[in-house]
């Protein structure tokens, strides 16, 4: 609930509430504001918030309204433990309310001071709130009590918040309110993207906002009619859903009611998802209804007109289209396409004539292939995939309906729509296919089993890679790249033959005859050369790789495998840039199925770079997608992000190379040495693992030193150095350095690490030098100098939120007799990790809008945040921030 958008100060208002009824006070609120703008949320948030109190929920019902003391029954059914404290004409009222005695109807005044008295035994016991949701459905005995108590809470332990309809009666008023509307376009967009995850057209998702008129409803209720597919451009309608929920219905009841020229023009309306008055007008000319005919429908509510026309919710869209009969939508379909201009917008026109198009017609499927091509060069995959879709529908030869659908399928998998992928791929079975279709609907299987985490995955792409070989040598690089990508994930790490296996098959791959190796050829030479022994080999096929990648323009799943590559071979910058472009790349171009990992890859390298901050931002968006998508279940950026922070406690799992690095940062940051030498062994003996192994190396080194394992740490700085030579980069020959000066004791070799790791993006490696150097300089008695190291580490350390390793830094100072820096206390707190992302942004000099697009946050929230900011850092301008 932490994420309630554009709900701070009623955020804040049930807070202090809470606050005052923990203190011992009695609060009362009441939340106004009409259906779908929320209450519910906020009354939840405040469950969330609730903390030690005890809970009592109401719901009103509206067809319990007539039954007398219904909402009283579920507010004190757990009270009644008290009923015999309570004086003896307020028990009896109360007993015969809950039919435990017979009797005439009781005084309400009587249930009102029971009901109070009853609340005040609970508050004694523990702080108790009451939260009634539909308060207006509420019967009026019931609601009568509840007005009652809510006036007379002053010295008891009770909060009482009440949420009701905006034109609820007056039996509450007077009660302290907050009244809440629609949200801002900033917070409802946001609201939309959360719902909605993956690339939308622009125009469409405006118009949904306008619609919605901030309704956070009515942006929810969007999934049931419109998937991701449908908002991409607007080429979908709900006609094909089958879901509509109570609301659309009463839409529906009310448009049956319009005179026919109204309702063909409303449902023009629908079917236009712009929302363009001027081709709303041509259309209804060329239906031969006067525009003015719409006249009805605007002034029943159900839609404005101005500069665009706007439907009262997104429901009275969908109703619009879904009730109407199926000769009326073809109607309109051919009319809107005959009034959109060809040169200006071919594909939304080739979309209507789709959509007025009954039978099969070659013509409009190859109009609609022209459009999904182009939408693809846009990065439009999930349009791409509908115009895919309805050409394969409309294509009457059964060979190139069995062709279209295989292709609508592979756009759907990569736009995450993976039930109509399988949908398409049996058509595309059904129908007459060559060798190589036959080969891409098996790779097609792949991908499927690898997005619904089958443990064949692995086996099934490397299957369809070899068959591929001879058929299409470029798809069948491309699919041994996608069995290296599905390897690395744990589904594969258990089931599979195993990273160094793939690498090993896709060696057996043809580069193109003219010799100019593709992106994807290189990074499989990379990745087979990276599982032997050859480092200097693979550091040249990486570097090959790596600059190919930054120099081209690859897909967005190279990019992440370079990245990876990168990281493996200590090249920060690289890893940097082509994780931040395959991040990109995968949001512009809607690309659902490589977005976990893409997301996952970038967090965790930023984590290497000292930026937890915002890894973790990247980290909770891999999860919501994750949640939307079912794509991927990659948690190694969490476990890198946890183990860095010195977060233990089950929070890294997993039994594999990745795990066990994590496992031994952890423990070295905590100072469980043994916990850590055994880790980063089991990391770097792994086969195939050369990120994981590689970067355990240095863990293994400094375990070893600590526990005293002098034969173990040789031979562990013996391979690192091997494969820091062969690096070459700054970042490898730090480690290499300051492994050394751990196991000969030469100090001088921190120095050096240390002039080496400042060119470098790594802050959390420099800083574990100086940390390195400083407990080696108190141990040599050298404790000035010593705290000089460790007094930077500390707060490097601090500063980045590494806390295990920040206390280590800090127990080490007060050994050494020195005094660890104080935090701020009073006005100037610690920075939340979102407090500390949007100030490191607006350092960057983004904007607020340009902040808020990056993290799904309206201009608002991040205005909100930034106020904080400067309160907690003490100064009162962006200018400021740069010092910090």
């Amino acid at each position: 609930m932490g994420g309630l958008l554009g709900r701070q100060t009623e955020c804040a208002a049930l807070d202090q509430l809470l606050d005052d009824v923990t203190d011992g006070s009695g609060r009362v609120l009441l939340i106004r504001g009409e259906e779908g703008t929320g209450k519910s949320a906020l009354l939840a948030y405040a469950v969330e918030r609730a903390g030690k109190c005890q809970v009592l929920p109401v719901a009103g019902v509206e067809s319990e309204q007539e039954l007398p003391y219904g909402g009283l029954h579920q507010l004190c059914a757990s009270l009644l433990i008290h009923l015999e404290r309570l004086p003896a004409p307020q028990r009896e009222a109360m007993s015969v309310v809950f039919g435990l005695d017979a009797g005439p109807p009781p005084d309400r005044l009587l249930v009102g001071l029971a009901t109070l008295n009853l609340l005040a035994e609970a508050a004694a016991v523990q702080p108790v709130l009451c939260l009634v949701d539909d308060a207006q459905w509420l019967d009026s005995a019931s609601a009568y009590v509840l007005s009652f108590v809510a006036r007379r809470l002053e010295a008891d332990a009770v909060g009482c918040v009440l949420a009701t309809r905006e034109d609820g009666d007056d039996v509450h008023a007077g009660l302290p309110t907050v009244w809440i509307s629609g949200l801002g376009n900033a917070d409802a967009r946001a609201l939309l993207l959360r719902t909605v995850p993956g690339l939308l057209d622009g125009a469409v998702l405006d118009q949904i906002v306008a619609e919605s008129h901030g309704n956070p409803l009515a942006l929810l209720e969007l999934p049931l009619t419109w998937n991701a597919v449908d908002l991409a451009g607007g080429f979908g309608l709900p006609g094909s859903r089958s879901v509509a929920g109570r609301i659309e219905q009463s839409y529906g009841r009310r448009l049956s009611r319009l005179p026919p020229p109204t309702r063909l023009l409303v449902l023009a309306a629908a079917a236009d998802p712009l929302g363009d008055p001027a081709l709303l007008d041509r259309a209804a000319r060329r239906l031969g209804v006067d525009p003015a005919a719409l006249a009805p429908a605007v002034d029943d509510g159900l839609l404005e007109v101005h500069r665009r026309v706007v439907f009262a919710r997104p429901l009275v869209r969908s109703a619009a289209y879904r009730y109407a009969d199926l000769a009326d939508r073809y109607r309109v379909h051919r009319a809107l396409a005959e009034a959109t201009d060809a040169a200006a917008d071919p594909d939304r026109r080739a979309w209507h004539q789709a959509r007025a198009t009954a039978e099969p017609d070659e013509r409009v499927a190859a109009d609609l292939e022209r459009s999904a091509e182009r939408a693809q060069s846009r990065g439009g995959l999930a349009a791409a995939a509908a115009f895919l879709s309805r050409a394969a529908e409309l294509t009457p030869d059964p060979a190139g309906q069995a062709r279209r659908s295989l292709d609508a399928a592979f756009a759907g998998v990569h736009a995450g729509a993976f039930d109509e992928a399988r949908r398409l791929l049996q058509l595309a079975l059904a129908g007459p296919a060559d060798a190589l279709q036959r080969a891409r609907a098996e790779l097609l299987r792949a991908h499927l089993a690898f997005v619904s985490h089958a443990p064949d995955a692995v086996p099934r792409l490397l299957a369809a890679a070899e068959r591929l070989g001879p058929l299409d040598a470029r798809l069948s690089r491309q699919a041994y790249l996608d069995a290296l990508v599905a390897a690395q994930t744990p589904m594969g790490r258990r089931h599979g033959p195993g990273l160094a296996a793939v690498a090993r098959s896709a060696r057996t791959v043809v580069e193109p005859p003219d010799g100019e190796a593709s992106t994807a050829g290189r990074l499989l030479k990379a990745f087979g050369a990276a599982v032997g022994d050859d480092h200097g080999a693979a550091a040249s096929f990486t570097r090959e790789a790596l600059t190919a990648l930054c120099d081209g323009e690859p897909p967005v799943r190279e990019l992440a495998q370079g990245a990876k590559l990168a990281i493996g071979l200590w090249s920060d910058q690289d890893a940097y840039d082509l994780s931040d472009r395959s991040l990109r790349t995968a949001r512009t171009t809607g690309a659902l199925s490589n977005l976990p990992p893409a997301l996952d890859t970038r967090a965790a390298i930023l984590v290497l770079c000292g930026e937890p901050a915002a890894a973790a931002s990247l980290i909770e968006e891999a999860r919501a997608v994750r949640a939307a998508t079912g794509v991927g279940d990659t948690p190694y950026a969490a476990m890198v992000l946890a183990a860095w922070q010195g977060r233990d406690g089950g929070t890294i799992e997993g039994a594999d190379a990745a795990a066990d690095y994590a496992r031994s940062v952890l423990s070295n940051g905590l100072g469980r040495h043994e916990d850590a030498l055994e880790a980063a062994a089991r990391a770097h003996a792994v086969a195939g693992e050369t990120v994981a192994g590689n970067h355990a190396l240095p863990e293994l080194v400094e375990a070893a030193v600590r526990c005293g394992d002098t034969e173990t740490a040789e031979r562990a700085l013996h391979e690192l150095t091997r494969r820091a030579e062969a690096s070459g980069t700054d970042w490898a020959l730090g480690l290499v350095a300051s492994a050394k000066a751990q196991v000969t004791g030469e100090v001088s070799g921190f120095r050096r690490a240390v002039t080496l790791l400042s060119r470098t993006r790594a802050r959390p490696a420099l800083a574990r030098v100086h940390l390195l150097h400083g407990e080696r300089l108190r141990q040599a008695g050298r404790r000035t100098d010593a705290g000089t190291e460790l007094a930077l580490a500390y707060e490097v350390f601090t500063a980045m939120g590494l806390a295990g390793f920040a206390e280590r830094a800090r127990r080490e100072l007060l050994t050494a007799g020195a005094t660890a820096p104080q935090r701020q206390t009073g006005a100037r707190e610690e920075l939340t990790t979102q407090e500390a992302q949007i100030a490191q942004m607006a350092r960057e000099g983004l904007s607020n809008p340009e902040i808020g697009a990056k993290l799904f946050l309206s201009a608002r929230t991040v205005e909100w945040h930034m106020r904080k900011v400067f309160t907690k850092l003490g100064i009162s301008s962006r200018r400021q921030l740069r010092s910090r």
